[in-house]
């Protein structure tokens, strides 16, 4: 006899798709600010917020700054420490990172063009 793990639902219901879409997307937001500027992680998560008009909101980053920080794509640009004796870490793209966005954005463009056409929205 074999038992089976109950695994999470991740699909079945339109609510879930909003969030498999911001974790398919998040590198390539974060890394398209960082492309901008340096930025903090809570800054991030501001610019994404408003960018998006609150559609797009995390409560965290870190999970994908930590990959994208493995694999060479951003790096700490500066530490800087406030009045209140926060410390903040701003990020930087590195070339390798401009390099995976613009590869994720041409990607991203062409799975949604094919799927576009798929669902005959076009």
């Amino acid at each position: 006899m074999y038992v089976m793990a109950k695994r999470e639902k991740t699909s079945g219901s339109p609510e879930n798709l909003p969030i498999a879409l911001k974790k398919a997307t998040t590198e390539m937001m974060v890394l398209h600010l960082l492309r901008e500027k340096p930025m903090y992680t809570y800054e991030m998560m501001n610019a994404i917020a408003e960018r998006s008009g609150g559609d797009i909101v995390f409560n965290t980053l870190y999970l994908s700054i930590y990959r994208l920080e493995e694999n060479g794509y951003v790096e700490e640009h500066e530490k800087v420490v406030s009045e209140d004796n926060r410390t903040r870490i701003y990020l930087k793209i590195t070339d390798a990172g401009s390099t995976y966005l613009d590869a994720l954005v041409r990607e991203y463009k062409r799975y949604t063009a094919a799927l576009a056409r798929v669902l005959e929205l076009e």
